[in-house]
């Protein structure tokens, strides 16, 4: 029996989403897989739950224990699969066994001391690992630039979630009854650009007074959100995190993404599959996943968004066009057994070529 060691950081999203597909679908066709990441991952995403061992470590690049633990783990492994930037500093300074690295978010630091200690792991990270998969082209351009050996693009897929509840049942749970619902999905972080959302929506209220916002995620921007949203006015309620994303998404008129960078976001892929309006920033891996599924606009431009949706929540016609582009580019999207089945050749073709 083949065995894999996954390592990821602190995720309470697609990440740790990805990693348990992986986990579990590895262990269908018969890989040993052992999972290390911190406590709180195993908690949330049940890998232990799926036929994975499961070894607690900090998640933090320099803790020496978590470097030690990992080595430890993946002793009896025959390829190490890091998830994350830090995650791969962790794996990589083990450098026992063929490396795999999944790229899923871009640096957004700005310049300074901690945007260079960043480019510094950014550096050794690209050139450690055997192979890279990047999710997004723009981060398989970075990591070749950083010196990265093979790189090659690593979609990902988002989990098959049906919806549980009908429509007017949320809307009526969410109290909007029949008012037009705008729904945004992201953790609380200025990465999601969720202010640019905000202002957005004070911008539709002209056109549509009776609109309704929601956010579903939680994060270390949500004090920040709540002031905003006093001090606009704004009709946006922030729903906190949320196991029930399907749901939501067909109960929404238009889903929005005013992200400033994505790589490829497990929930645009979810509401490609609902079969919804989208709006969204043209940035990172986002244009080549919504492909003509989607309305796209500059990022941080709050006006150009909302012109965007006051189209689609004006015109039936253009979103009901909007609707089917997005249920057709789902069609072609990758599923979970695609994704477990390009992970699991990458990994016997390095297992081949180190024996």
């Amino acid at each position: 029996m083949s065995a894999v060691t996954l390592v990821l950081a602190t995720s309470t999203g697609g990440v740790g989403a990805h990693v348990a597909s992986l986990a579990r679908r590895l262990s269908g066709a018969g890989w040993q897989v052992n999972v290390c990441g911190p406590q709180a991952t195993d908690d949330l995403f049940g890998f232990s739950r799926d036929g994975a061992s499961f070894t607690p470590i900090s998640g933090k690049p320099a803790d020496p224990r978590a470097v030690r633990v990992v080595r430890r783990v993946a002793a009896g492994s025959d390829v190490v699969h890091a998830h994350g930037l830090r995650a791969a500093t962790i794996a990589g300074l083990t450098r026992r066994h063929p490396l795999v690295v999944t790229w899923h978010n871009a640096v957004l630091a700005p310049s300074g001391p901690r945007r260079r200690v960043l480019g510094a792991g950014e550096r050794y990270v690209a050139r450690t690992a055997d192979i890279a998969l990047c999710v997004s082209p723009d981060l398989e351009e970075r990591v070749r630039a950083l010196g990265g050996r093979d790189v090659r693009p690593g979609p990902v897929a988002a989990p098959l979630r049906e919806p549980e509840r009908f429509p007017s049942e949320v809307r009526d749970a969410l109290g909007v009854g029949d008012a037009p619902l705008l729904l945004s999905v992201g953790r609380l972080h200025p990465q999601k650009g969720h202010d640019v959302f905000i202002e957005a929506v004070t911008h539709v209220c002209k056109q549509c007074p009776a609109v309704r916002a929601v956010i579903a995620g939680d994060g270390p921007q949500r004090a920040e959100l709540e002031a905003l949203i006093a001090s606009l006015d704004a009709p946006v309620m922030l729903l906190g995190r949320r196991v029930d994303i399907p749901d939501l998404l067909r109960a929404a008129d238009v889903v929005v993404w005013a992200s400033v960078w994505e790589g490829s976001p497990l929930s645009v892929q979810e509401a490609l599959r609902a079969g919804r309006p989208l709006v969204a920033t043209r940035v990172g891996g986002l244009p080549d996943i919504v492909g003509d599924g989607a309305v796209l606009v500059p990022p941080g431009d709050a006006e150009a968004l909302a012109a965007a949706i006051d189209r689609v929540l004006a015109d039936d016609a253009w979103a009901a066009t909007l609707a089917a582009r997005a249920a057709e580019v789902a069609r072609r999207l990758p599923n979970e057994d695609d994704t477990r089945a390009q992970v699991e050749a990458v990994y016997r073709e390095l297992i081949g070529a180190s024996r």
